[in-house]
C-alpha cells in the first residue's frame, strides 16, 4: 500500500501551480526550546496554505471529459481557495459552495482566484448537501478536501521537500490534523524512507477526531467541534487518511486554544508572519512534546500549514497568548473591607507586573478583586504568589484555566445584582448569522427573564454568549427542554466560582 502512494507523490504535478516552500530555522524558538526548530512555510503558498497542492494534483488526474464537466466543492476555508486557483491554472470551471454566513473576505478571495461562488445554507452541512446535489443534477466532479488518494499524494510532496531540504538527522515532524490529508501524505513518505523519524499529529482539543479514532480503533464522529482553529475543525477523520495515519503516525498530541494562541506569537516572533490557528497548532504540539520529553539538541520540524487569518480574530489571540504561555495568571481575591487591606494586597504582589485589575466593593465586610498577574517562564512564581496571599489571609481563587472567566467574566466586572432571584447562568455557542439571537429569544418567549447577557465577537463562525435566566425551581425541566430544542451547544455555569464572586 505505501508503494502506490510513494509513486503518486513522486509523479505529482503540484509544481504547475504550487511552489516549493522554504524550511526556515526559527532562531528564537530554537533558543527557547534548546532544540533546532525548523518551520515548513506552507503559509507562503500562492493561496497562503498547503491546500493548493492536493487540489491541483487531483485535478491533474481527471480525464478530459471530467475537466470539461467542471468541478465542485463545499468549503468556507482554504480548500475553497486552493481548488479555485488550481482550476483557474488548468482552465477548468470551479463551483465553490459556501455557507451564507461565510465572511466576505473569504468569498472575495475565492472569486479573485477564478472560482464561481454559490452561497447556500446557513451551515457547512447544508452547503455540502447542495454541492452533492449539483453533482447529481449537473454532472460536476466533486473534489474532496482531504479524503482522496491524489489529494493525499499532493500534500505528501511536502514530505518529499523536507527530506531534500534537510540532509541531517530529524528527530520529529509535527503536523496539524483536521481531516488528515496533510498528515497522511507526509507520514507515508517520511516513514517509507526514514522509519526512525517520529511523525506526530497535532489536533485542537476542541476537534480531536484522529485521537478519538486512534483510541477507539475505528473512525468516530465527534458530536460537536470547536471552530477557533477552523482549518482543522473536522468532526470525523477520513477513511483513506485514517488507514494511513494509524499505520504511519507515531502519536497524536492535543493542544488548547491558549496554547495555539501562544504558538501564533512564536511564529510571528521568528518570521514576522501571522499563521492561522490551524497553521500554528504544530508548533503548540512541538512545545508540549519538548516539555514532556525534556529533549535537547534535536532537529524538530513544524508544518506551518496556512496563514488565512481573520484580522478581527487577532485581538482574541493576543488576549489568550500569555495564558497559553503560562506567563499570566488570572486571580479572584476577596479583600476584607478595612483600611489598608488594598495596600497590603498590592504589597504582597511585590514587583510582579499587573496585566489587568478590577476592584469592586461587595458589602461592608468584603471587596472583590479580579487581577491578571505576570509570571515567569512556564508559570514560575504562581504557586509562591498564591501561598503568599493565603498567608496574609486573603481568599484567592486561581481562574487561569476557567474558560468562562477568560471569555466573559474579565470583561464584565461591574458588580452583583442583589435584587435578582432564581438566576441560573449558561454559556451558549450561537451561529454567527442574522436571526440567531431572535431565535433564542423566541424559544424562551416570556417564560424566563433574561437577567444577564454578554456577547463578544471573536471573528469566527460561532459567537460565544453568556446568559443569565431567572428560572423558578418548578420551571427547571421546562427550561432545559427549551434549551435542548434550541439546538445550540450550551453549558450550565451557575456554580462557577467567578460568577459567584463577581456577578451573583
Amino acid at each position: 500500500m505505501p508503494h502506490q502512494y510513494i509513486k503518486k507523490i513522486l509523479a505529482s504535478r503540484v509544481y504547475e501551480a504550487a511552489v516549493e516552500t522554504p524550511l526556515d530555522e526559527a532562531t528564537n524558538l530554537s533558543a527557547r526550546l534548546q532544540n533546532r526548530v525548523l518551520l515548513k512555510r506552507e503559509d507562503l503558498q500562492p493561496v497562503f496554505s498547503f491546500k493548493i497542492r492536493g487540489a491541483y494534483n487531483k485535478l491533474a488526474q481527471l480525464s478530459d471529459d471530467e475537466r470539461a464537466r467542471g468541478v465542485i466543492c463545499a468549503s468556507a476555508g482554504n480548500h475553497a481557495q486552493g481548488l479555485a486557483m488550481a482550476a483557474s491554472v488548468m482552465g477548468v470551471k470551479a463551483v465553490i459552495v459556501m455557507p451564507r454566513p461565510t465572511p466576505e473576505i473569504k468569498v472575495n478571495a475565492v472569486k479573485a482566484r477564478g472560482g464561481q461562488v454559490v452561497l447556500h445554507g446557513d451551515t457547512f452541512d447544508e452547503a455540502l448537501a447542495y454541492a452533492l446535489q449539483q453533482v447529481d443534477e449537473k454532472g460536476y466532479v466533486f473534489v474532496h478536501p482531504y479524503d482522496d488518494p491524489y489529494t493525499i499524494a499532493g500534500q505528501g510532496t511536502i514530505g518529499m521537500e523536507i527530506l531534500r531540504q534537510e540532509s541531517g538527522p530529524i528527530h520529529s515532524i509535527f503536523i496539524p490534523v483536521g481531516g488528515g490529508g496533510l498528515a497522511a501524505g507526509i507520514a507515508v513518505y517520511i516513514k517509507y524512507l526514514y522509519p526512525d523519524v517520529r511523525v506526530i499529529a497535532v489536533e485542537s482539543e476542541e476537534s480531536a477526531c484522529l485521537k478519538a479514532a486512534m483510541d477507539a480503533g475505528e473512525r468516530v464522529k465527534l458530536p460537536q467541534v470547536g471552530i477557533f482553529a477552523d482549518g482543522i475543525a473536522v468532526a470525523q477523520i477520513g477513511e483513506h487518511t485514517f488507514d494511513l495515519c494509524r499505520k504511519y503516525v507515531d502519536e497524536v498530541i492535543t493542544v488548547s486554544t491558549d496554547e495555539i494562541c501562544a504558538a501564533i506569537k512564536d511564529v510571528f516572533t521568528d518570521t514576522r508572519s501571522i499563521p492561522e490557528p490551524a497553521g500554528a497548532a504544530s508548533i503548540a504540539g512541538m512545545k508540549k512534546y519538548v516539555e514532556r520529553e525534556n529533549i535537547e539538541g534535536e532537529t524538530l520540524i513544524g508544518i506551518v500549514s496556512g496563514a488565512n487569518m481573520n484580522f478581527s480574530r487577532l485581538r482574541y489571540v493576543a488576549e489568550r497568548t500569555d495564558l497559553g504561555e503560562k506567563t499570566e495568571a488570572l486571580l479572584a481575591v476577596k479583600l476584607p473591607e478595612r483600611p489598608g487591606s488594598f495596600r497590603e494586597f498590592c504589597l504582597t504582589l511585590g514587583k510582579r507586573a499587573v496585566t489587568e485589575f478590577n476592584y469592586r466593593y461587595a458589602d461592608s465586610n468584603t471587596a472583590h478583586v479580579f487581577a491578571g498577574i505576570s509570571l515567569g517562564k512556564h508559570g514560575e512564581g504562581k504557586e509562591e504568589l498564591l501561598q503568599n496571599l493565603r498567608e496574609k489571609d486573603f481568599e484567592v481563587v486561581d481562574l487561569s484555566d476557567d474558560e468562562m472567566a477568560k471569555l466573559h467574566i474579565r470583561y464584565m466586572i461591574g458588580g452583583q445584582a442583589s435584587g435578582v432571584t432564581n438566576e441560573e447562568l449558561f454559556r451558549f455557542e450561537f451561529p454567527e448569522k442574522p436571526g440567531a439571537l431572535l431565535r433564542f429569544l423566541n424559544q424562551f418567549g416570556d417564560r424566563f427573564n433574561v437577567s444577564m447577557f454578554h456577547y463578544r465577537n471573536h471573528g469566527a463562525a460561532e459567537a460565544r454568549i453568556l446568559v443569565g435566566l431567572q428560572i423558578d425551581p418548578e420551571q427547571r425541566d421546562e427550561a432545559r427542554k427549551a434549551m435542548d430544542e434550541l439546538g445550540y451547544p450550551y453549558w450550565e455555569e451557575s456554580d462557577n466560582q467567578a460568577y459567584k464572586l463577581f456577578l451573583r
